[in-house]
């Protein structure tokens, strides 16, 4: 068996446990936008980078409402839930040249929600070749980029909001 060391991960495993709050709420409480990856701040949702992304650039749009279920949304939240998503397909072409995008909300443990109790869509840049050797066989995905430069290219296009 190979083993990949990330001590980096230790650090955000050893602190959560399930009596935790609900980690985007947490988030969208502080007023630390940059610590805590988040690009932009809407009226009802906000758009944040991905802590543990599958390619660079994976976003996510999540509610300020802590609710599991997409139709407990308002007629105005879900909108600018798909504007927010629209926008950042849009930004992410523009910034990342991707090949391609996928689009992803996963409702409920069984269907593969890690924070099931607050829903959020995924926007995941995608690029020929993303999944090759490491990723398919090596079970390890190569980050080209820091967290921290994404955040500084995204955050600057989510500007022009």
């Amino acid at each position: 068996m190979d083993h990949l060391w990330s001590p980096w991960r230790y650090r955000y495993v050893s602190k959560a446990s399930p009596s935790d709050a609900c980690i985007f709420c947490a988030k969208h409480a502080e007023a630390r936008d940059e610590e805590n990856l988040i690009v932009y701040r809407g009226a009802h949702h906000f758009v944040l980078l991905n802590l543990y992304p599958y390619t660079t650039g994976h976003l996510m749009v999540a509610p300020y409402s802590h609710t599991a279920n997409l139709d407990d949304l308002s007629p105005d939240a879900a909108a600018e839930l798909m504007l927010l998503t629209q926008s950042s397909v849009r930004l992410l072409r523009s910034v990342y040249k991707p090949h391609g995008i996928n689009l992803g909300m996963n409702l409920g443990e069984c269907a593969g929600a890690g924070i099931a109790g607050h829903l959020h869509m995924h926007v995941l840049p995608r690029w020929l070749g993303d999944a090759n050797f490491m990723t398919t066989i090596g079970e390890t995905r190569i980050m080209p980029e820091d967290l921290s430069e994404t955040w500084l290219k995204l955050s600057n296009a989510f500007r022009s909001l």
